[in-house]
């Protein structure tokens, strides 16, 4: 196989098929639970890669489902489609798993003579929940036992400990905190910033409207996505539910990974390939009170710089974009991060809104529909970036239809990213007093009333330190006026005095 003059290097890896599966059953007693819709996606995947003998796979490896507790679902999965593998693996947690293993599949293809590695993630979560509301227990959701699995990936502790001590731990407590920091930031006034967050995410859903494998398949309007309603409601300030992360789905992916040389001996067509150019993997400081700001994000920006190079291509240059989109923070960060205007299209699926956020699979799709756009315009480049925590593990994949002119290049700019600057973290009694706030959220209650607020806050030396109330009337204040940047006094417990 020639591209040009060039020979392409046999071990080069290549992903050669892929899949998407959505249950939409209202029928839960009858639905199909994780390990069943990962078989059907991996079934699929093979048939889109044209393989009709997988009896030679190196490894089969999961990203790691919360309805199952299955202890190895990848040897399950192969069991059902009576397959096998000399390595059944599972992730830890974190939306930045499906680009992590692809890199790292990626990695073992070129380097310690893998042939072909098979990747899958999904959940039952929307009949699960279901079937547990109606307290019945269905087949697939009792535990099976097993072999342990192989362990793949790293699983960062993400938590400090006077985080937990304040119950500050939530993803929809923590991401509206980055954006009201945004905001203040950026010198808008709450309505105006809901404006702004919510008509970027009406582009969003206008992409999942055209998306066969979304979930939600509807465009909404700016107004519809900002205005709390019954089926709308307040959950973090300022995040309607529309702007969540929607992980009431039943969707699983799957994609095959195999090399140059295993392609061209199964025959697998050549419009099928698709070349992972560069990947890199890193993480922030592993806690947020250790992060400098909740308007930077350094391992975004250097392990995105650090993928762009080793692709050698700018951000201009990639023509398709998916930066992970649990909330309208997400973006922002990652978008500033990778240099790129919140004007470009920066979604080929419709973001975990819209297009279904299986908690922690999402990027399994994009890394699909990412594949399919490739295929159909096979000039074009993409760029999918991963996320998993509180905008804390990143993971970064460049992919095109040509093949790579130095290879495969990985590189894990960690080192880099522990030199960034971080701040000490103060205790509630150390922190009793003057403090400014920094950041918050408020939670609402399932009515839609101001319930809890949550908020980051400097010291005079510098120091931050975490301070709550449940002070419903301060709650409705901090939704209709800007508290970024005043100062308040908190008591020994942390809790904000007014």
């Amino acid at each position: 196989m020639t591209s040009g003059q060039n020979k392409i290097d046999p071990r080069t890896p290549i992903l050669v098929g892929q899949a998407q599966v959505a249950q939409h059953i209202d029928n839960h007693e009858s639905a199909a639970g994780p390990i069943e819709l990962m078989a059907q996606a991996v079934r699929a995947a093979l048939a889109d890669a044209g393989i009709q003998n997988a009896t030679t796979i190196d490894a089969i490896r999961v990203v790691r489902s919360l309805s199952t507790r299955n202890t190895n679902p990848a040897r399950d999965i192969a069991s059902m489609l009576e397959i096998s593998a000399n390595e059944y693996g599972l992730t830890p947690h974190g939306g930045n798993m499906p680009q992590y293993l692809v890199n790292s599949a990626a990695l073992q293809i070129r380097d310690d003579g893998a042939q072909m590695i098979v990747l899958t993630g999904g959940e039952s979560f929307r009949s699960r929940r279901r079937a547990r509301a109606a307290q019945m227990t269905l087949p697939w959701m009792e535990p099976q036992g097993g072999l342990a699995p192989t362990v793949l990936g790293e699983d960062l502790v993400m938590n400090h400990e006077i985080e937990l001590a304040h119950k500050i731990m939530l993803p929809i407590e923590i991401y509206p905190m980055f954006e009201t920091a945004l905001r203040y930031r950026d010198k808008r006034t709450v309505a105006d910033h809901q404006k702004y967050i919510s008509e970027l995410w009406s582009r969003f859903s206008d992409v999942a409207a055209t998306n066969p494998h979304a979930w939600i398949q509807q465009s909404y309007t700016a107004q519809e996505i900002r205005t709390p309603t019954p089926d709308n409601r307040m959950i973090g300030f300022p995040y309607t539910k529309l702007m969540n992360s929607n992980n009431d789905v039943d969707m699983a992916a799957a994609l095959v990974m195999c090399s140059v040389e295993r392609a061209e001996a199964l025959g697998i067509a050549r419009d099928k390939w698709i070349f992972l150019h560069a990947g890199t993997d890193c993480h922030e400081h592993n806690f947020v009170s250790h992060r400098y700001s909740f308007t930077d994000t350094p391992a975004i920006r250097i392990g995105g710089q650090r993928v762009l190079a080793l692709a050698e291509k700018s951000i201009d240059e990639i023509e398709n974009l998916d930066l992970y989109s649990c909330f309208p923070s997400a973006v922002q960060l990652g978008a500033e991060s990778l240099g790129v205007s919140l004007d470009r299209q920066l979604t080929c699926t419709g973001g975990l809104s819209f297009a279904g956020g299986p908690f922690n699979n999402y990027v399994m799709h994009a890394i699909a529909t990412t594949m399919t756009t490739l295929r159909e315009k096979p000039q074009e480049t993409g760029l999918v970036w991963a996320n998993g925590g509180y905008a804390t593990k990143h993971a970064f994949g460049v992919y095109a239809t040509t093949p790579p002119l130095h290879g495969f290049r990985y590189e894990s700019p960690q080192n880099e990213v522990d030199e960034t600057p971080r701040r000490a973290v103060a205790t509630a009694l150390e922190a009793k007093g003057a403090a400014t706030v920094e950041a918050y959220s408020v939670m609402h209650d399932r009515d839609g009333a101001a319930e809890k607020v949550r908020a980051s806050v400097l010291l005079a030396d510098g120091r931050r330190a975490w301070a709550t109330s449940d002070n419903t009337q301060l709650g409705t204040d901090m939704c209709e006026n800007e508290w970024v940047g005043k100062t308040v006094t908190l008591d020994e417990t942390g809790a904000i005095s007014v």
